[in-house]
């Protein structure tokens, strides 16, 4: 089976190349170049091969397009192809020079020449590279990376799972790093109180920042793994139980909440339990944004628990109803008696709330945050966020990363 059609792969390069003047390479997961098919001798050698399945792995667990060296002096860069969670392969963006005096050049020659290529081929393979300023890298990479999902409409869930993960841990080692300075390693139960605030106020943001800063303090407390797991089962039991007292159809918290216990429990180090414990908290956020702590009824309280579970897909006043039991009127009036909004308003809430995550945490275009929260539509999203945040999506995302 190839990695990709032809017609992608040419829709794809011909859209680069005008924008950027390159000729983009396919390699599959291995790292072994499949495209061009006139591949040369210095890109077949095991050395580049190497480079390139590497830098690909660095693409995965950082969820992002890697610009990488592939000898002194030469410059590459790479975007992941996954679909779901299946790697394909990737695409080459380039390869450049990015110093092109003589001793860089005869460096690099030197370079291949060790790696098994003949002198010759080395020499020329270097010589016909482009020079490119380095800080244009970034951008060429990413314009690959928008131009290839744009034009494939894969949905690489593990990349978006991943550069959250990675940005939640660079907070987390921000947060040790600074309580190390001052000499604080005690556990800030007052924190827990500010999370539970701004979950219930809807502040995502915000919550998820006191969130990465407990995690900091339970690993400085503690780092052993069964001690950090307790304080983290600790943690989220105060947050259901705080959501429970307040509302008690906030109850259906309780079953999911054994389910995340046994899911901490089996956690092998900390990077997988801040990541189960991030996903806990996206789940307990849906439902407390939702439901807040006003009483409603059980049929209403099932309704909005079948919209945050599924406010990413198609949802119809009809799924609504059914979930709840009742008939579409009788739902319609219920939800906006007990939560002040219709049912499409209580969808929208929410796939507003995680279009900011992604907004705020990737690199995902416009088009691809509209069809991943359930928009599907651009256009429709763009009206629809500027009509819930005061805003539009590239001018929140600008506003939140300056």
């Amino acid at each position: 089976m190839p990695i990709l059609s032809k017609r992608l792969f040419d829709s794809v390069a011909k859209d680069y190349r005008a924008a950027y003047g390159f000729s983009i390479g396919l390699v599959d997961p291995q790292g072994v170049q499949k495209l061009p098919e006139a591949v040369g001798a210095v890109a077949k050698l095991p050395a580049v091969n190497r480079t390139l399945a590497h830098a690909l792995g660095e693409c995965v667990r950082w969820g992002e397009p890697q610009a990488f060296f592939v000898a002194p002096g030469v410059m590459s860069w790479i975007v992941p192809l996954i679909e779901g969670s299946e790697l394909r392969g990737g695409l080459l963006g380039g390869t450049i020079l990015i110093d092109d005096d003589p001793a860089s050049l005869h460096a690099a020659v030197n370079y291949f020449s060790a790696e098994g290529a003949s002198r010759k081929e080395a020499d020329a393979f270097v010589r016909k590279l482009p020079a490119l300023e380095q800080e244009r890298i970034r951008e060429a990479a990413d314009e690959l990376f928008r131009l290839f999902y744009q034009y494939s409409g894969w949905n690489p869930v593990q990349l978006r799972r991943n550069r959250g993960s990675m940005i939640q841990q660079r907070q987390i080692a921000e947060e040790i790093h600074q309580r190390k300075v001052e000499q604080n390693r005690a556990y800030p139960y007052d924190d827990e109180r500010i999370l539970l605030s701004l979950i219930r106020v809807g502040d995502r943001a915000g919550a998820r920042k006191i969130f990465n800063k407990m995690l900091a303090a339970m690993f400085l407390y503690s780092p052993k793994q069964v001690v950090v797991r307790a304080r983290a089962i600790e943690m989220m039991g105060y947050l259901v139980r705080a959501a429970v007292e307040d509302s008690p159809l906030m109850e259906p918290l309780l079953e999911r909440h054994m389910g995340w216990i046994e899911r901490i429990v089996d956690t092998k180090d900390f990077d997988d339990l801040c990541n189960v414990l991030l996903e806990a908290l996206d789940d307990f956020m849906n439902s407390i944004f939702l439901q807040g702590v006003n009483p409603v009824s059980p049929a209403v309280s099932k309704a909005l628990d079948y919209i945050a579970a599924n406010y990413t897909e198609p949802i119809t006043l009809e799924n609504v109803a059914a979930a709840a039991g009742l008939s579409t009127f009788r739902i319609a009036h219920l939800l906006k008696e007990s939560t002040g909004k219709t049912a499409l308003q209580n969808i929208q809430y929410l796939r507003i709330q995680e279009a900011r995550r992604l907004l705020e945490t990737s690199e995902m275009s416009c088009t691809d945050i509209a069809y991943e929260t359930g928009f599907g539509d651009q256009s429709y999203f763009i009206k629809q966020f500027r009509k819930g945040m005061g805003i539009t999506p590239a001018k929140y995302r600008k506003s939140f990363r300056p």
